[in-house]
């Protein structure tokens, strides 16, 4: 939830090589997080067993939950970072831009950055995650909100849709919690209504997180709340299956029985639960039409969007190597 603190093109910021970052860090500043699953709880194998955390939290409960710290810093953030800074300043000290360190890390950026931009750019329909989420974070102004809830819509959306400035991007959270996302967008987009500063709110969902509370479609049309959906259609829970292979499930008898339990109905339209209530509703297979329909949801300041993105039901997270995962460690 800190992501935009330290926007995500700052030179500092090595989110693209996180994985090697939280394994070969020594020292860790734990600022406003907690070591829950979205840190992997702080144990190895994502962390070295060495490692020695310094934790800033404003609750005493949090502090030395799960991993004992080295240093428990029990105060408001912005004041403990403040008599840090000055601590650092006073003593002149500067980890230096060229270290070994740095170098690995930079190494890792370039190598992530290389297999991601490949995924993107791959022409083949039904489209990726990763060809959709590049056009989409094309296209989003550097200062919308951005909700975002899912499986791998969510975690693949983290990394490639880019916040720019802090408190702009709502998401499952700790507890993983499905069906927030469009109550996030509409409180975001009335306190937005009420300040009129113009931002964007835009709500990234997969296909299962948006049938945990789609209805609020009828919501944001009945305040005409301009907030703009994407749902990242892939027939399924992390994956489904295409129409072909749902329609051979069908004759094979009863589907109760037959289908997984993590599959939905192949390509579900979506975006006619934004239409039936008088909002504009985009059925997207192509980049062409994704592209289209994002600029047309951009424009509009009068009613809210959805756009259908239907991706293919085996796309997947880019491969995750851990070349340091072996027995020893396990």
């Amino acid at each position: 939830m800190g992501k935009g603190v330290l926007p995500d093109d700052h030179p500092n910021c090595v989110a693209a090589a996180r994985s090697r970052a939280l394994l070969q860090a020594d020292v860790i500043v734990l600022l406003g997080a907690r070591l829950n699953w979205i840190l992997h709880f702080g144990f190895p194998p994502r962390f070295s067993a060495n490692v020695k955390i310094i934790q800033v939290d404003l609750c005493a409960e949090e502090l030395s939950n799960n991993v004992r710290a080295a240093s428990a810093l029990l105060g408001d953030i912005k004041m403990v970072t403040s008599q840090l800074l000055e601590t650092v300043r006073s003593e002149s000290w500067r980890f230096p831009s060229d270290s070994q360190w740095w170098a690995t890390l930079r190494e890792k950026i370039t190598a992530n950055a290389q297999i991601t931009k490949a995924l993107s750019l791959q022409t083949t329909l039904p489209m990726n995650y990763y060809t959709a989420f590049h056009h989409i974070s094309e296209l989003l102004p550097k200062d919308c909100i951005i909700v975002s809830e899912g499986a791998n819509t969510m975690d693949i959306g983290r990394t490639m849709l880019l916040n720019h400035l802090p408190r702009h991007r709502l998401d499952a959270g700790t507890f993983g919690t499905m069906g927030v996302g469009p109550g996030f967008a509409i409180a975001a987009a009335v306190l937005e209504q009420a300040q009129r500063v113009g931002q964007k709110v835009v709500c990234v969902e997969g296909d299962s997180a948006f049938g945990f509370s789609g209805m609020e479609a009828e919501t944001m049309c009945r305040y005409k709340l301009p907030i703009i959906i994407i749902v990242i259609n892939n027939n399924g829970i992390y994956s489904g299956v295409d129409p072909e292979t749902w329609k051979a499930m069908e004759k094979m008898g009863d589907m109760t029985t037959i289908a997984p339990p993590v599959t939905l109905l192949p390509e579900a339209r979506y975006e006619q639960v934004m239409s039936a209530f008088g909002g504009h509703g985009y059925l997207v297979r192509t980049v062409e039409e994704l592209r289209t329909a994002l600029q047309d949801s951009l424009k509009n300041t009068q009613m809210p969007s959805l756009l259908n993105v239907l991706i293919d039901p085996t796309s997947d997270r880019k491969q995750q190597e851990f070349p340091w995962l072996t027995r020893s460690n396990l």
